[in-house]
């Protein structure tokens, strides 16, 4: 029987940061996540940026970008990234986790090392990776587990909604939230940590802006941005921290810009 993500968790506590780790006097914030955040953005001579590089702007604490390109949370899991990020933390550090690009598809006949297994719950699939037999775990868990970690080295964590693809990209504007939307949502009320709908409060900016001001902002495809899109995207999340409060988002109480004057409408 497959169960689902808030029946396995109901009964599953965070571990408790450990009260020894030393704790900074002004918060570092780490990104995770794939080349839609990362420097460089899709890659060097693209013309594309990632929107975490210009998080930095809006926030009163410094940032680290450890986003890298081609990542999902499967693979971030697998090369130890989560693990290196945990062995950096102070407590009261903050983690804004972002994936999804490269989340989807399927195991078989290859799989490529990105691809969850399908599911919102516990659910593993068993693929065959480099000549080895892996199990592969659901992208909630994967979530779950870096959340939990993370936690328990006193750190906060922000789980966000992937950035959408181009959504004015066939001429009038579409935009429907992912299954790793609704993944995302659950897995951070699972455990309790914050939570941002990047992807929707980027489409109301996008929405807003049109067809011609947007597909400006996609040079080579409809996932990569520009530097001024990764800027407005950067926005977008912001908003989102913004329309938040202080009362649920461990990064309100950072942000430079004050809630009017950052584009779009709190959902």
């Amino acid at each position: 029987m497959k169960l689902s993500l808030s029946t396995v968790l109901a009964s599953v506590a965070l571990a408790k940061p450990d009260p020894t780790i030393e704790k900074r006097a002004t918060p570092t914030v780490y990104l995770a996540g794939d080349s839609t955040m990362a420097e460089g953005g899709g890659g060097s001579g693209t013309g594309t940026q990632g929107w975490g590089h210009y998080l930095q702007y809006s926030l009163s604490v410094p940032v680290v970008n450890n986003a890298i390109g081609g990542r999902s949370a499967r693979s971030f899991t697998v090369e130890g990234r989560f693990d290196a990020i945990a062995s950096k933390l102070k407590s009261g550090d903050i983690v804004i986790i972002e994936f999804g690009h490269n989340d989807g598809g399927s195991l078989s006949p290859t799989d490529n090392g990105r691809t969850d297994c399908p599911g919102a719950g516990t659910e593993t699939c068993t693929s065959t990776y480099n000549g080895q037999t892996v199990t592969v775990y659901t992208y909630p868990f994967y979530l779950i587990q870096a959340a939990k970690l993370f936690v328990s080295k006193g750190a906060k964590v922000i789980l966000s909604s992937p950035t959408p693809n181009n959504p004015w990209e066939g001429g009038s504007f579409a935009y429907s939230s992912s299954r790793f939307t609704t993944y995302t949502h659950d897995s951070a009320a699972a455990v309790s940590v914050g939570y941002v709908d990047h992807g929707t409060y980027t489409a109301n900016i996008f929405k807003s802006q049109g067809l011609n001001t947007v597909n400006t902002y996609y040079p080579n495809d409809h996932t990569h941005t520009s530097p001024l899109g990764a800027d407005t995207v950067a926005k977008a999340f912001v908003k989102g921290l913004a329309c938040a409060g202080t009362a649920n988002s461990p990064l309100a109480s950072y942000i430079k810009n004050a809630t009017s004057s950052i584009p779009g409408s709190c959902v």
